[in-house]
């Protein structure tokens, strides 16, 4: 029975340092977003919203300010960014890529591992598109 106990927890932790350390390939998160419209979506979120090179300049500074969250690929100069946002506990990778493409703004969250989110990368992106309407 120790045994047994001692190879989940070898399994749990080497999951957990795989999740943590793995790396995130600009060339798969880094796409072009092509999409016209709000959904939820069970691992993720699409949103757009009318913006300009400003509003991008604003998001990206509360993209930033969120907590575990860095920049992947891209910038504001470029008009499309991705971004890795890693979750308290187990350090859960999101990727959200938001593009400024003919006055509109799209925000793409997805998680990497799994099926679902729970709704947290909608209820980020979300609060992202609050603070920017707020400011």
């Amino acid at each position: 029975m120790k045994t047994a106990a001692l190879i989940v927890l070898v399994l749990v932790i080497g999951l957990m340092v795989f999740i943590r350390l793995s790396p995130s390939d600009p060339a798969r998160w880094h796409v072009p977003l092509t999409f016209d419209a709000d959904e939820t979506l069970a691992g993720g979120a699409r949103r757009v919203i009318p913006g300009d090179a400003q509003m991008l300049e604003r998001l990206d500074a509360i993209a930033r300010a969120t907590p575990r969250t860095k920049v992947l690929a891209g910038s504001v100069d470029d008009g499309h960014i991705t971004y890795v946002t890693r979750s308290a506990g187990f350090g859960f990778p999101d990727h959200t890529t938001v593009q400024l493409t003919d006055g509109q703004i799209r925000i793409y969250a997805r998680l990497r591992f799994g099926k679902a989110d729970f709704g947290v990368n909608a209820a980020r992106v979300d609060h992202w598109i609050d603070e920017l309407n707020a400011g």
